[in-house]
């Protein structure tokens, strides 16, 4: 916000209509509410507020509940390049898995007796906690393990389809819950219902709100998707959220931007399409 064109009360705004408006803007509507004369302006600013819906000490996920592991492709079909080519994005999902009471009961964060404004949840008595989305260039091993290690924590109960990329958990500290579900829809809906409601929900509203998304801006995307899901009970504490956290990240340059939108697409490496489940 320091030294940009926008007045300060513009920037307040944005931050408040991105984070309070519940399926979100896109780049368009943001443009038309806040009467900003260029597109490019718009979007611009939505971005650096996606930078800013990252705390940069977050804590892993995990450390009480399950947790569901499985990757997805983002994208739409790609039209007269041949049988098995694509431009779809790799997108891995992890997500805790709570019980139905748990999730509902009284949260230390709010004002005593307070409850969440919104139930949602599973008919079968565990609802979706925190989540995390991260674009990943392949399934391999040196790729999946990282990550694992990077937003779940050690000793966690993890949850995965049985891919070899995730078969060293077990040596990690992870306890390794895997079941091999083939693209059998019963398995998949049984071992990992979660993740699959989350992917379910993510292309709904990238579709719905955004009409589909660039590959080289979709991190930014998947992290305002994370940002309302993992807020969803509670949506009023976002704008505080993400005034908190914007005064502590270091801000995103124009330059920058494009800078790793250009990197990402030069350097992108898309796996043959697999079934997710």
């Amino acid at each position: 916000m320091h030294r940009t064109r926008q007045s300060l009360p513009v920037w307040f705004w944005a931050a408040y209509l991105v984070t309070t408006q519940t399926p979100g803007l896109s780049a368009l509507q943001f443009q038309r509410q806040l009467g900003i004369k260029r597109y490019e302006t718009a979007f611009l600013m939505l971005h650096k507020l996606r930078v800013a819906m990252v705390r940069p000490d977050r804590d892993r996920i995990g450390s009480k509940w399950p947790v569901e592991i499985d990757e997805t492709f983002v994208g739409g079909v790609t039209q007269g390049e041949g049988r098995g080519r694509h431009h779809k994005t790799l997108v891995a999902g992890m997500v805790e898995v709570l019980p139905r009471k748990r999730a509902l009961g009284p949260d230390p964060n709010l004002p005593t007796g307070q409850r969440p404004q919104h139930q949602g949840g599973h008919g079968r008595g565990f609802i979706a906690g925190r989540l995390r989305l991260q674009v990943i260039p392949n399934r391999k091993q040196e790729t999946l393990e990282p990550m694992v290690l990077d937003n779940i924590d050690i000793r966690a109960e993890v949850r995965t389809d049985g891919w070899t990329g995730y078969d060293n958990l077990q040596k990690l500290g992870y306890k390794h819950l895997a079941v091999s579900v083939r693209g059998d829809h019963a398995k998949t809906d049984q071992h990992l219902p979660m993740i699959h409601i989350v992917f379910g929900n993510l292309d709904a509203w990238l579709l719905g709100t955004h009409h589909g998304v660039s590959p080289a801006h979709l991190q930014g995307y998947l992290n305002e998707f994370v940002f309302r899901f993992n807020r969803r009970f509670w949506p009023m504490v976002g704008f505080e959220s993400v005034l908190k956290i914007a005064v502590r990240v270091k801000p995103m340059t124009d330059r920058k931007f494009y800078e790793a939108a250009k990197t990402h697409m030069d350097s992108a490496e898309i796996d043959e399409p697999v079934l997710t489940g």
